[in-house]
């Protein structure tokens, strides 16, 4: 029988609406509920593709006998972390606070007030490897509660004021110049795995924007031709390997080892818009084809895989396939050979290092190309073959809820792939999921954080949503030079400084709204980790938007206080800032402004324009349109040359001679700031 989250928008509850346990979703009424009962609170956190959630559900949650005893003696609240981030935070850093780490499932347990008085993450069903057992830890928590009732709620008390006094509390601030981000850039080296890649050891995660922060380094430095080491191995070693799907396209979330072979399997849409952004900006310094063409793959999946009916992009493909990590995507030797024949079998066999003892698990092998096949046309026939094989296997669950941040990314990074590797088509694709977000997801000129089927959430969106989807927008008016994108853009960036910004530290930002719902504290997070944080994204679109607009002085002020405020984490911390990095280039070189200008289909006008967005540096901004186009400020003043279509290029408020070659746009986009 469904329980409460039969209505659910978020597929993760849905995971759950038939559990024997009467989860409710979060809500005043649960907690009222739990108060009007007399009996604690147990939050479980998770998202869809999560393996451990899965396991955990089908060990507990599905268990008559646990579901008993929760419904018996607690209410029992359900949250997707990714429908609802800000939940999320406040109680991730009471986990990491009681236990010294985080992860999913998140399991807390709280007072009727919401206060938590003892979290952790994955329980087993019976004791095992130093953890109770999910019901023995149940058996304690209701006798504590029963017994000691007062003590823990006081303990709970505490414990939420102590995490709030640590939310409240911001990093010092330091000015970003280019010796910060010189000493940034050393760290991060220092950290480089030469041999195969990436920063630190396993797990690996794909480092996405610490790879755009020095490919911007090396370019606003003139580190020569060649991309950085760091860059161009990292960025081959994960393409190459295991944690790339060498059928399909697309990467999976992460490496369990430190050479990229074994991934966890899911595949994000956040993570494969980051490394598209990375791989495209790569192939435009580098001669190796192999970044274009994982951008180009990289794409092909998005949107044969990850696009949604209505125009935008699900969240991600799951990590399990029937409850099993891996098994749409590993071989053994032998189906090989079942697919393709004894011949073409083995020679595929060795060219993706499937192995009789296996890579993975049960003598099964991730797929690696450790090298450009020899038979290229051959290779494409075997890939064919075998992506027609594995599409007749179980396949692994999609998340098909369409979230704000997430999709912005992608918005973005097709919009800047699109316009620099000259593929519109990528272009088209990032407004028709821009024009989806702002009909949908704009609702009482307020921004919601996701949407399933066509149906805005009840979700409030929160600075992510507002950083990442402005970010978007802005690249989306480069690319094509509609003031209708930049428009849409300002307004949430206006939205952002007046309802995000903490009045009492300049440059610093709560991730929730001042009017959203209020929990124990306003979550404020400006580590950049899988994702951007709120604010380095906000700061990013600030940043972008100043050199758009007529009156740039107060998104310049806001950007230029946002990145101060990052400063110490940027150089004490740089993996964990590699946005704000990102960002700081930028800001550093300007950003750099290039106005191209020409009537529409001038060869002229797109000769110029396709070479600057072939030779500038990221964080450029170019716009093209004709001279004094209506809602384009940077085309204002722009004036053709002799009837002939110009480039100006701009350095803050200094523009040098109009180009009307491609000779004469390089020595200017060349120029060192």
């Amino acid at each position: 029988m469904p329980n409460r989250l039969a209505s659910a928008t978020s597929p993760y509850l849905l995971q759950h609406a038939g559990n024997p346990i009467d989860w409710w979703e979060w809500s005043d009424e649960a907690f009222a509920e739990a108060a009007r009962r007399d009996v604690p609170v147990l939050l479980s956190v998770g998202y869809a593709a999560c393996h451990w959630c899965h396991v955990m559900a089908h060990e507990s949650f599905e268990d008559p006998a646990t579901a008993e005893q929760v419904n018996g003696d607690f209410i029992a609240i359900k949250v997707d972390r990714e429908e609802r981030p800000d939940i999320d935070a406040v109680y991730m850093a009471a986990t990491q606070a009681m236990t010294g780490q985080g992860g999913w499932p998140m399991t807390c347990f709280l007072t009727p007030a919401g206060e938590p008085f003892h979290c952790g993450t994955y329980y087993p069903p019976t004791p095992r490897g130093g953890m109770p057992g999910f019901r023995q830890l149940l058996d304690a928590v209701t006798t504590a509660w029963r017994e000691d009732g007062a003590r823990v709620r006081g303990a709970a008390g505490e414990i939420a004021a102590r995490l709030a006094d640590s939310a409240a509390t911001v990093l010092p601030s330091a000015g970003i110049d280019p010796d910060l981000l010189e000493r940034a850039a050393v760290a991060l080296e220092a950290q480089f795995d030469p041999r195969t890649g990436g920063f630190g050891g396993a797990p690996k995660f794909p480092p996405s924007m610490a790879l755009e922060f020095l490919l911007r380094r090396h370019e606003r430095t003139g580190g020569g031709e060649e991309a950085p080491a760091a860059v161009a191995v990292t960025c081959e070693r994960m393409a190459r390997g295991g944690m790339y799907d060498q059928l399909a396209g697309g990467f999976a979330r992460y490496s369990v080892d430190a050479g990229w072979v074994v991934p966890h399997f899911e595949k994000m849409l956040y993570d494969n818009a980051l490394l598209l952004r990375a791989y495209a900006h790569l192939a435009r310094v580098s001669p190796d084809p192999l970044p274009r063409r994982i951008a180009e793959e990289t794409v092909a999946f998005l949107l044969r895989d990850l696009r949604t009916a209505e125009g935008g992009f699900a969240s991600a493909l799951d990590a399990d396939t029937d409850g099993v990590e891996g098994l749409t995507y590993a071989w053994t030797p032998q189906q090989l050979r079942d697919v393709l024949g004894d011949e073409d079998g083995n020679w595929a066999a060795d060219l993706l290092t499937v192995t009789e003892s296996g890579t993975f698990e049960h003598g099964s092998s991730t797929l690696q190309l450790l090298a450009d096949p020899d038979d290229p046309a051959r290779w494409e026939r075997v890939r064919a073959a075998l992506l027609g094989a594995r599409a007749q296997r179980p396949q692994p669950a999609r998340d098909d809820k369409v979230v704000t941040s997430w999709n912005g990314m992608a918005i973005l990074a097709l919009a800047e792939a699109g316009a620099a590797l000259g593929h519109p088509e990528w272009v088209d694709a990032a407004a028709e999921t821009a024009d989806l977000l702002l009909r949908l997801h704009v609702v009482d000129g307020r921004l919601r954080r996701s949407s399933r089927d066509g149906a805005v959430g009840a979700a409030a969106g929160v600075l992510e949503d507002h950083g990442c989807l402005a970010d978007g927008l802005l690249a989306l008016h480069q690319a094509t030079g509609e003031p209708r994108w930049l428009a849409a853009a300002t307004d949430l960036l206006d939205t952002a400084l007046a309802h995000f910004a903490d009045p009492d530290q300049p440059g610093s930002f709560f991730d929730t709204a001042d009017d959203a719902e209020a929990l124990l504290h306003r979550p404020r997070d400006v580590t950049d980790n899988a994702t951007p944080c709120g604010a380095s994204s906000l700061a990013s679109a600030l940043l972008t938007a100043s050199v758009l607009v007529a009156e740039p002085d107060r998104y310049r002020t806001a950007a230029e206080a946002a990145l101060r405020s990052a400063g110490f984490l940027a150089e004490k911390h740089p993996r964990f800032a590699g946005h704000w990095l990102t960002a700081a280039e930028a800001m550093v070189r300007g950003p750099l402004q290039v106005a191209v200008v020409g009537a529409d289909g001038d060869p002229g006008r797109d000769e110029l324009l396709a070479h600057a967005r072939r030779l500038a540096a990221g964080g450029t901004v170019v716009v093209p349109g004709r001279p004094d186009a209506p809602g384009v400020p940077l085309l204002a003043d722009r004036p053709l040359v002799d009837g002939a279509a110009a480039a100006y290029v701009c350095r803050g408020f200094v523009c040098d001679r109009p180009a009307t070659t491609a000779e004469e746009l390089t020595a200017s986009l060349l120029l060192r700031p």
